[in-house]
């Protein structure tokens, strides 16, 4: 039996990978999860780590946690470095003492977002917020460490059933307002946590690598915010007017990249993977969301007349 350590499984990824295991929605023979957040596991505490790896025999462990509220990252570095940066240093090098195989998710953020074409992974970095750069270090450090069987994985724009984050927000907000004013002027598309969390548990008995490798994920497709917004409204007929703002009018105290499309030929060649389209996942999510049937009608509606 192959132990695995699932990390911030309170976390968008990490509760979607354990809804795949508990529901039996897909199964990895001859596996075992362990599935921890901060209560039961500090990943910052190096000492709890490799003690809960030694007494579990986990030989694979996947991170999915991490400090990811980004502006209160800006006045808060000092924690949002020991999630991101040191708490990884420590899983890379017990991973490496150990032979475990360590899959950490990062991010977009570590981008300055200045390309003009989907980024790959070999693209220089240049992050623009102390978030992005808590998560580059966080990077470094692994690959310094280099543990073998290894790979790095960065998304962006995750949504999920779980947590905070842009699709609940507008859910929330359409019903409440009659308009909303929405960036356009920040590109790149979303990933449903779901189809990360699936493609992490396919690829976990394929990795095999002698340096730490790293691979983007997201849905497939181009946006900008103001387009999932308006397919949002859409999709659930919402009554809500979405306005073009551009990032200038919605100061924040962290800056984004304006854009952050991400290349995944390499994911999907060495994997062998199929990555779905960015609406296509969103109706997944909303299917599987909705509890009124309604709204459940009006929404199979649209598609149908869409397509």
């Amino acid at each position: 039996m192959i132990s695995v350590l699932i990390t911030g499984s309170n976390g968008q990824v990490g509760n979607e990978i354990r809804d795949f295991i508990l529901n039996d929605e897909y199964v990895i023979s001859d596996f075992e999860f362990y599935f921890t957040d901060r209560k039961i596991l500090d990943i910052t505490d190096r000492d709890a780590i490799e003690s809960f790896c030694t007494r579990n025999n986990i030989e694979v462990i996947v991170n999915c946690a991490a400090y990811t509220a980004v502006d209160k990252a800006e006045e808060d570095a000092v924690n949002a470095d020991r999630v991101n940066h040191l708490a990884v240093k420590n899983m890379a090098q017990i991973a490496k003492e150990k032979h475990i195989k360590l899959i950490h998710t990062s991010t977009d953020y570590v981008f300055d977002g200045k390309n003009y074409r989907p980024y790959v992974e070999t693209d220089s970095t240049d992050p623009v917020s102390v978030y992005g750069q808590t998560k580059l270090d966080g990077e470094k450090a692994m690959q310094k460490i280099n543990p073998e069987n290894s790979i790095i994985i960065r998304t962006s724009w995750v949504y999920s059933s779980y947590g905070n984050n842009f699709v609940k927000t507008m859910l929330r907000l359409g019903k409440e307002r009659d308009s909303l004013g929405v960036i356009f002027d920040q590109v790149g598309t979303p990933t449903y946590a779901k189809d990360l969390a699936q493609t992490i548990l396919e690829i976990i008995p394929k990795i095999k690598n002698e340096k730490v490798e790293i691979y983007h994920y997201s849905n497939e497709g181009v946006l900008s915010w103001y387009d999932f917004a308006k397919e949002i409204m859409r999709m659930l007929s919402l009554d809500c007017q979405i306005n073009a703002i551009e990032t200038k009018e919605y100061p924040t105290p962290a800056t984004r990249p304006h854009y952050s499309l991400l290349n995944k030929s390499k994911i999907k060649k060495e994997y062998n993977i199929t990555i779905p389209y960015w609406k296509d996942s969103l109706y997944t999510f909303f299917v599987r969301e909705m509890k009124d049937n309604t709204h459940k009608i009006q929404y199979t509606r649209t598609i149908n007349a869409e397509a």
